[in-house]
């Protein structure tokens, strides 16, 4: 079964946007045509980063795994190393796209796959705090007692042009941060091609990314085909730290405007109703 969310950006559901001149002018060769991400911090807020697997070419630049102990929060910058394997895959999708952007790995998340709002949040607050200018966030939580805390550090991001790159949840339900509109929200399509992605004119998922059967690293230096929504996030934060790069200081609403202008469906319109979409750029 494909994750939840991925509907839109399936090939009979895909909506064409209608032609808009000025936003026309933005193409993928000015976004990021020459750009490898060069200088752009990009934080994992995730399970960690194996610092020494190929995917990620030597690119982890530091880090912190996140310790909760009797209801209190810190920081341990000695050590965040994956615990097992999906912040990894993540970050070599992030390095795959835009292979000098430099990675920080924030650790939330046990051997188990999980963690808890207080470590989520407080991982959020330390990557928005030191300096990261593109997060992915391949991970949520359903939970609405964290709905507001998650949503004032969305909103905090957004303030000093942190651009937040979420995931939708793989089930069909509601989870924070994926929903907010101040986030960049991703769901998976069938693409293979890592610079092909797709806008939803009907959100509140916005976006759809490589995420189907798609090559990433995991455990022990090896690699996986894995389905989710958690590796098409990773694909469009590659693609914002190549626009940041080569634009640097866009605040996130302008580095939403420039993924709606080139996602495929925004500049390959069908040439008639009921027809196949034109060659276009």
């Amino acid at each position: 079964m494909k994750p939840a969310w991925h509907e839109p950006f399936t090939p009979e559901a895909l909506r064409y946007e209608p032609n808009l001149p000025v936003l026309d002018e933005i193409t993928p060769e000015w976004a990021w045509g020459g750009s490898t991400g060069r200088g752009v911090r990009v934080g994992i807020i995730d399970s960690g980063i194996n610092a020494d697997h190929p995917a990620v070419g030597g690119m982890v630049r530091g880090g912190v795994t996140v310790v909760e102990q009797g209801g209190t929060t810190s920081y341990d910058p000695s050590s965040y190393e994956d615990a097992f394997g999906h912040g990894t895959a993540c970050a070599g999708i992030v390095h795959r796209v835009a292979p000098e952007a430099e990675l920080y790995a924030v650790r939330v998340m046990g051997p188990s796959g999980g963690g808890t709002g207080a470590m989520f949040a407080a991982g959020l607050r330390w990557a928005i705090e030191n300096g990261l200018q593109v997060l992915n966030l391949s991970l949520g939580t359903t939970k609405r007692d964290w709905f507001a805390a998650l949503h004032d550090l969305a909103d905090a991001a957004y303030f000093r042009n942190v651009v937040l790159v979420t995931a939708a949840n793989n089930y069909p339900q509601v989870s924070f941060p994926s929903l907010y509109a101040s986030v960049i929200s991703v769901a998976c399509s069938d693409e293979q091609d890592p610079l092909r992605f797709y806008y939803n004119p009907a959100p509140p998922v916005e976006f759809g990314a490589p995420g189907i059967e798609v090559p990433v690293a995991w455990e022990g230096g090896g690699y996986a085909t894995m389905t989710g929504n958690s590796f098409a996030a990773p694909h469009i934060t590659g693609i914002v730290a190549l626009i940041l790069a080569k634009h640097p200081g866009l605040a996130p609403f302008v580095v939403k405007t420039i993924l709606r202008s080139t996602a495929w469906n925004a500049r390959h319109r069908p040439t008639r109703p009921g027809s196949a979409a034109d060659s276009g750029e």
